[in-house]
């Protein structure tokens, strides 16, 4: 199990077009992958639970992978959030 701690750096934190783009790059890959904030854990592979932590600009979150290649997983997540989402 790999885990790492990343602040949301884009001023809207995860709503709808960065919360689907995070999702599409979780589901690039076999591993279980959770997204945690304030002691609550969703499926980072769902639209409706990453969407439902309420994540805004400058949280800090939790994400969480297992599997075959969690490692992998959770280095192309932070990517994609240290990116900013690419916005």
């Amino acid at each position: 199990m790999c885990v790492k701690d990343v602040v949301i750096h884009n001023q809207v934190g995860l709503h709808a077009r960065p919360a689907t783009f995070f999702i599409q790059k979780a589901n690039e890959y076999k591993s279980s992958i959770w997204v945690e904030k304030d002691e609550r854990k969703v499926n980072a592979k769902s639209l409706l639970g990453v969407l439902s932590l309420g994540i805004v600009g400058g949280t800090n979150i939790k994400i969480i992978a297992d599997g075959v290649d969690a490692e992998q997983a959770l280095n192309g997540l932070v990517a994609l959030v240290e990116s900013g989402f690419e916005e």
